[in-house]
Formats: C-alpha cells, sequence, structure tokens
C-alpha cells in the first residue's frame, strides 16, 4: 500500500488534475494540464497545478518524465513501460514492449549498488517529423 496515499487531504482541484492526465495518453507538460481546467477553475493558478502534480507524485499516481526540453512531461500511467522521446518535436510516447525481466537484479548483482529502478527513455526522430521531413524533401 502507498504510504503517501492518506498523508495529504482530499482535494477537488487533484482529482480533476489525476483525471485529466488519465485521459490523455500525450505525456502534458504542466501548462497543458492548466490550460485545460482554466476552463473549469477561473482561479486556478499554475502553483496550483505544480503543488497538486507533485503531491500526485509523491503518492505514486503519476510519475515525471525528464524529456529533456525546458518543460517536464507528466504521465497517469506508472505501470512500468519505456518511453520515446522525439528530439525534433519533443513529444512523448509509450513504448509497447516488453520490460526486461530481472534487469534490476542483474545490474544489482553486477555492481556494487542497490538498484532499486530504472527507466529507460529512447530517443530520435518520432513518425511523424520523419513523414514531414520526407515530404518536406519530396518537394525541393
Amino acid at each position: 500500500m502507498n504510504k503517501h496515499k492518506y498523508k495529504y487531504k482530499r482535494s477537488r482541484q487533484r482529482e480533476l488534475i489525476l483525471k485529466t492526465l488519465q485521459n490523455t495518453d500525450t505525456h502534458p507538460t504542466a501548462s497543458w494540464v492548466y490550460d485545460e481546467l482554466k476552463k473549469e477553475f477561473s482561479n486556478l493558478s499554475m502553483g496550483t497545478v505544480y503543488r497538486n502534480i507533485n503531491i500526485l507524485i509523491d503518492q505514486n499516481l503519476v510519475t515525471k518524465i525528464e524529456a529533456g526540453s525546458s518543460f517536464d512531461r507528466f504521465d497517469a500511467n506508472v505501470s512500468p513501460h519505456y518511453h520515446f522521446i522525439c528530439r525534433e518535436c519533443s513529444s512523448v510516447y509509450d513504448i509497447a514492449y516488453p520490460i526486461l525481466p530481472d534487469f534490476d537484479q542483474q545490474v544489482d548483482e553486477a555492481t556494487d549498488h542497490k538498484i532499486e529502478e530504472h527507466r529507460i527513455n529512447f530517443y530520435g526522430r518520432c513518425k511523424s517529423c520523419l513523414e514531414q521531413n520526407t515530404f518536406a524533401e519530396d518537394r525541393s
């Protein structure tokens, strides 16, 4: 059981932030979440969004993806999975590939460290960017 789950009082805004993150697979930024919820909560601030996302991370209900861009992305799919990050458009995609079994244990045994988890991100150009570049090259 998550020891942080009951550490915080219930918050309607936090529940809507979580629901918003759960209903998208785009791995949005906090700014995107803010823009989505501002329509319903006219007095919502970016600080409130960041504070509640950090609480959701602390509760293990959301993960932060450091995509190498200026803004972190967030994912409500907390099951183990890998990500692909496009270096051209900064889009983040889930990779439907099996998690390497016992990888943490293998690295733990091969080093003097205690491995608790790992995160693997793949980087390159997404299909959309590749198609746009191919189209642009064909027009030249």
